[in-house]
């Protein structure tokens, strides 16, 4: 299966360790919820389920760092995860790690890099 791209949103509307932005993926043939963020300048996106109980991790819609903006957080059990990676830091995710999505930016845009 070819890889393709599907726009996600505008490069702008991701700050810094500010809100993240939801969306559905394909996942073992289901609709899924993820998630993007914008840490260290850099996109980075996510299913959004946590690695200890499959939840949504944000604590409000499209809130999903910690009140220091350094770490990813389940709203639900406090899991701690890292923005530029998903590994598990700390918490119940017992070494677990988030599921990462494949995103590109250019142009000003933020893309998903699909059936990879």
């Amino acid at each position: 299966m070819a890889a393709r791209e599907r726009l996600i949103c505008r490069s702008e509307d991701l700050a810094e360790r500010g809100d993240g932005l939801r969306f559905e993926v394909d996942w073992m043939g289901k609709r899924e919820p993820a998630f993007a963020v914008r840490y260290r300048g850099r996109v980075h996106a996510y299913l959004n389920r946590c690695s200890h109980v499959p939840m949504e991790l944000d604590w409000q819609e499209g809130r999903f760092f910690d009140v220091a903006g350094l770490y990813l957080v389940c709203g639900t059990h406090g899991a701690l995860y890292a923005p530029e990676s998903g590994a598990c830091v700390g918490g119940r995710c017992s070494g677990k790690g988030l599921r990462p999505l494949a995103m590109q930016e250019r142009d000003g845009c933020v893309y998903l890099i699909e059936g990879e």
